[in-house]
């Protein structure tokens, strides 16, 4: 991602199912005016869910997803539409592509009976339109074809309704009024917000980190002003601000020093907690560390993150978690790891999952981690969470959050 990106994980994915040969990748490159998928008449030419991040009028920043035929057959083709249906885990708004030809199958069927499950805005384009004998006329209307709300008929080859498909699409987004803040909401214009950011070997080389970013971005849209540090320069940067901040936000690596010099009357959170609230998780998160007083001997723990990155010798995932977990519960814990867009469908062997903050991971995608666990049974917690609870600072890590807070102390 480069600097002046949005981030994937704040763009709208729009993603485009149906069966194969219906022109799902045809009508990707017509609404984006762009050859971004292969095109062929071949069945089943797209093999793997494609991603393009793009501006996309009148929406803005996107994600675009073309996916394999959701009919695909045999064992590879198994192992297409399951990740077909992983999309839908990550989609904000869903088209089902229809071969107007061929009419709703029971396939498309099934289709929209997950966007309803899964609650996903979605609206049904009858491609091919430019094959009927309706849409054969030149001089055929928009409105002429019979539609409904989310109907539409479109042709990728004519362009035919491709503009008014877009529009429909628009439509559905979720607008920027709605959405969460990470921070902006706590906090008031010409407030003081500290930002402890360790600068160690796993810090991206000649940049902050995405949460990091993403956090001083939002206290700049509030008019506040953000004061980054390290954790080495901390105290000293308090004691000479000459003013008191409203809040000290934290990587939670180094969580216990910074709760250790920062006053009793700051409130104090880390990037993680922000980010599990911002993703709309906090209370469950929250509810799912007590989990961790009742691990055994034997049980496996799940640690998730939602990126891919290298790995360094004392890699916060994989090496200070399941450490901190051991020597906090003295147990002889069983460790497994899932990065980037694994994430299990059987959570079953689990006693616990620990996810990262999941700032690569879109809010749907995310909250539907949290709902597989819940649906499972399964415990699950945050990195910020888990460390504020080994190091006993929990409830002062929440309390800029009263709700949460109240809920736990019940």
């Amino acid at each position: 991602m480069g600097l002046n990106e949005t981030p994937s994980a704040n763009r709208i994915h729009i993603g485009f199912f149906g069966k194969r040969n219906s022109g799902k990748s045809s009508l990707v490159n017509a609404v984006t005016g762009q050859n971004l998928a292969v095109v062929s008449d071949v069945k089943g030419t797209t093999t793997d869910p494609v991603y393009k991040a793009m501006e996309l009028l009148p929406l803005g920043p996107v994600v675009i997803i073309d996916t394999p035929g959701i009919d695909d057959e045999g064992d590879l083709g198994e192992l297409r539409v399951r990740k077909t249906r992983q999309v839908l885990n990550k989609t904000d708004i869903a088209v089902l592509v229809i071969d107007s030809a061929a009419g709703k199958t029971k396939e498309d069927e099934e289709l929209i009976s997950l966007f309803d499950d899964k609650k996903i805005n979605y609206i049904v384009a009858y491609n091919k339109a430019d094959l009927t004998v309706a849409c054969n006329r030149a001089d055929l209307k928009a409105e002429e074809v019979p539609n409904t709300d989310n109907e539409i008929y479109v042709s990728a080859k004519t362009g035919y309704n491709i503009e008014t498909l877009k529009e429909r699409i628009a439509a559905l987004a979720v607008t920027e009024e709605a959405k969460a803040r990470i921070v902006g909401d706590l906090i008031a214009p010409m407030d003081f917000v500290v930002l402890v950011t360790p600068i160690d070997k796993a810090a991206p080389k000649g940049r902050l980190i995405l949460p990091q970013q993403q956090t001083i971005r939002d206290i700049l849209d509030t008019g506040a002003a953000a004061i980054v540090v390290k954790e080495t320069e901390f105290s000293e940067t308090l004691n000479n601000l000459g003013k008191k901040p409203k809040l000290v936000i934290t990587d939670s690596q180094v969580f216990e020093k910074v709760s250790a010099e920062t006053p009793m009357d700051i409130f104090l959170t880390s990037f993680s907690i922000l980010f599990a609230r911002y993703k709309g998780n906090l209370d469950i998160a929250v509810k799912g560390v007590k989990a961790l007083e009742s691990l055994k001997d034997g049980d496996t723990v799940l640690i998730s993150e939602g990126c891919t990155h290298h790995r360094q010798c004392d890699d916060i995932g994989t090496v200070k978690l399941p450490r901190w977990i051991k020597e906090y519960t003295h147990k002889r814990i069983n460790f497994k790891f899932t990065s980037g867009t694994e994430f299990p469908d059987d959570l079953s062997e689990y006693k616990l999952i620990v996810h990262c903050g999941g700032c690569m991971l879109n809010e749907r995608e995310m909250k539907c981690r949290y709902k597989c666990a819940e649906r499972q049974h399964v415990p699950i917690t945050n990195y910020g969470i888990i460390i504020s609870y080994m190091k006993g600072i929990l409830k002062r890590s929440i309390a800029v959050f009263p709700d949460i807070l109240a809920e736990i102390e019940k």
